[in-house]
């Protein structure tokens, strides 16, 4: 750095100089190691629900949001507006501009109640879906469930070079030389929040990703979850595979685990690796004592280097004998000597190994029937044990004790369920995205709607290795899309009478050929038929309302039958019992809340914070907010609007002007001073 330092000062513009000092400052505190990526912030959120008017921050809603006016003044419709950057001064009509808040301001978000689907009027069980950038929505979670997560799902835009990802208000397409750097900013914002709303102590984040990014999203979890477990799972979702020139038929996918405190995947009758769904035994179930791998060596712990001895007819373990003495080799492996065979830790390559337990520990584990010797064909013999996690499974159930045998050794057999751990590659039939993704959501909501969902099962199986044993989970999805999460919820809720909640989050885009086609027609962003045309209104909640209540978008009964371990048939037809919510995110006028006008708009964000049971409250029309008064010490700063200062309410002028007499009275009191 010194030599750079001198070179900086010998250049003669004293601007540029500084300019390029800063700049060397500032990627100096870059990280040195690790994943290295440019920071990209979104510059503007558009407030839709903003009105417009003298002092506003705006864009036009047909440009970019990132071009800024100010409007200086309204007159007849039209505002006089100068741009933020050139200055130019500008008339526009008011219908044309939206309300944006530049990045760091403060907004103020609101839950706007748009649907509701009940089919189950006797639960207090509601699902959320919220129309909404994923960004704001994380921030108003955080303040509603943060450490309180059980599963966060999402399956993000993998970032292929097509235009199937929106950043910054704008396409991120191939051309731009900026979208891993981009995609990695965009991700790592919104991972921050979701890593504050899982549950510490025991939760699982669960995400999706193809070959194009996984290995910076690889490097970038395990940046932001260093305490975590992260393992990465290899799934099949298209066995005909995707054919590319001059690369391999792509035929998968990969899952991300990133597993917090105590949490693991449940065991399982299904190993997910076999296509027919039938399970393969672990079999492993009694381990050699011996020590293998690293530190495994006589010398490494030399007292756990010690005989074991064993009837040579009956094969059970008789004794232990005393370590042996560093100085001393081991020359009697397998020396039988009255009936009883010296077995030692010796490796098959000769060189002298160590146990795993105790001298004593091993007399006392023969009693209770976890140690045994067992002799091979060729004459020699290993000593065998049940490890700590064996005996964990015998408390919990998968390992079951049958009886003991002549030695008093324990029988011991997988349970029928639950007996397997799964493998980290998934082929299954049920988890192929065009038979149980696209063509479901063509069944439900007709075709072309939806580009890429997942499969029903593919979800349902990644969610309940971690929430089959908490019927009570709080699941969390920020990158919707089509709404697979809340419908394997549902259907796992179903299986097993769980009563598990599930949070959808998505915006509302339309795609690009969408956009241009309302546009010819006159419509802008913000507009009703430019809405329902959004993915959240036009996909989510139709197949969110037609999976629970059992039919199609035109009223018709679905036809099918779940997939499901069970014997009896689950019927689509049949729906669900569940019932939904379905939110836009607002942003409410900070003046309106400063005057505390906007407890109406509130009531969804209190009733979500009460852990949303039953149906949602509302407040009458005719009902009045309850009267306040608007305090403040001044000198004001930017708090408060100077609009606040003609409404009634706002008595902070009064509150100043009487203070000093206040002020007087307490110190007059203080010194017990009367003043007639």
């Amino acid at each position: 750095m010194a030599a750079l330092d001198d070179l900086i000062s010998q250049i003669p513009d004293e601007s540029l100089r500084e300019r390029i000092r800063a700049e060397v400052k500032r990627a100096n505190r870059q990280k040195k190691f690790g994943l290295v990526f440019e920071e990209h912030l979104p510059e503007a959120t558009p407030l839709y629900d903003i009105p417009v008017k003298r002092g506003s921050v705006v864009a036009t809603k047909d440009g970019q949001v990132t071009d800024i006016y100010y409007v200086e003044k309204i007159e007849d419709g039209q505002a006089a507006c100068f741009h933020k950057a050139t200055k130019e001064r500008v008339v526009l009509p008011v219908d044309a501009l939206v309300c944006v808040a530049q990045f760091g301001e403060p907004i103020y978000p609101y839950l706007q109640p748009l649907d509701t689907v009940c089919n189950a009027p006797d639960s207090d069980l509601w699902h959320t879906l919220i129309e909404a950038d994923n960004y704001h929505a994380l921030q108003l979670l955080e303040y509603l469930y943060a450490g309180k997560v059980d599963c966060i799902y999402i399956d993000p835009p993998y970032n292929t070079g097509a235009r199937d990802w929106k950043y910054n208000n704008d396409y991120v397409d191939g051309n731009d030389t900026y979208r891993h750097s981009k995609w990695l900013s965009m991700m790592e914002k919104r991972l921050r929040i979701a890593k504050r709303l899982l549950n510490p102590a025991e939760s699982v984040l669960i995400v999706t990703i193809d070959e194009k990014e996984y290995l910076h999203l690889g490097c970038l979890l395990e940046e932001l979850f260093p305490e975590a477990r992260i393992q990465m799972v290899s799934s099949v979702i298209n066995r005909k595979g995707v054919a590319k020139a001059r690369e391999f038929s792509r035929c998968d996918e990969y899952l991300f685990f990133v597993m917090m405190g105590e949490a693991g995947p449940a065991l399982t009758d299904d190993n997910m690796l076999d296509s027919d769904g039938n399970s393969t035994p672990s079999g492993t179930t009694w381990l050699p004592m011996r020590r293998a791998g690293t530190n495994s060596l006589r010398k490494d712990r030399p007292r756990l280097c010690y005989p074991i001895y064993a009837d040579v007819k009956t094969e059970r373990i008789v004794k232990v004998g005393e370590f042996l003495p560093p100085e001393e080799k081991i020359e009697n492996n397998y020396r039988i000597t009255d009936g009883l065979v010296e077995i030692w830790p010796v490796k098959t390559n000769g060189d002298e190994g160590r146990w795993q337990l105790q001298g004593d520990t091993v007399m006392s584990r023969v009693s209770m029937g976890t140690v045994k010797a067992v002799p091979k064909s060729n004459g020699t013999w290993t000593i065998q044990y049940l490890n700590e996690g064996a005996l964990k499974e015998i408390d919990e159930g998968t390992l079951v004790v049958t009886g003991r045998d002549a030695n008093g050794v324990l029988i011991v057999e997988r349970s029928s369920a639950k007996s397997v751990a799964a493998k980290s590659i998934w082929n299954k039939v049920t988890h192929d995205a065009t038979a149980n993704g696209t063509n479901l959501i063509a069944k439900i909501i007709g075709n072309s709607r939806f580009s890429f969902p997942k499969s029903l099962y593919a979800e349902h199986d990644a969610i309940r290795f971690f929430v089959a044993s908490n019927p009570d989970a709080l699941i969390i999805d920020f990158f919707a899309g089509s709404g697979t999460t809340l419908h394997a919820v549902n259907l796992l809720n179903a299986e097993d009478g769980g009563h598990r909640r599930c949070i959808l989050v998505t915006n509302n885009e339309v795609s690009a050929d969408e956009a241009k086609a309302l546009t010819e027609r006159g419509f802008q962003p913000g507009d009703e038929e430019w809405n329902k045309l959004g993915i959240a209104r036009y996909v989510t909640w139709p197949r969110t309302v037609c999976s629970i209540e059992g039919h199609d978008v035109n009223g018709k009964p679905l036809k099918g039958d779940y997939i499901t371990s069970g014997e009896e048939p689950m019927h689509m037809a049949d729906g669900f019992k569940a019932n939904a919510a379905f939110f836009k995110l607002g942003f409410l006028d900070k003046n309106a809340v400063a005057l505390g006008r906007q407890f109406k708009e509130l009531l969804p964000v209190l009733w979500l914070k009460a852990g949303a049971h039953g149906p949602c409250p509302a407040l009458e029309e005719t009902a009045e907010a309850p009267d306040m008064l608007v305090l403040h010490p001044l000198p004001r700063v930017n708090e408060i609007s100077v609009d606040v200062d003609d409404d009634p309410r706002a008595v902070y002028f009064k509150q100043v002007q009487y203070a000093v007499y206040v002020r007087m009275a307490l110190i007059l009191t203080l010194l017990n001073i009367h003043v007639d």
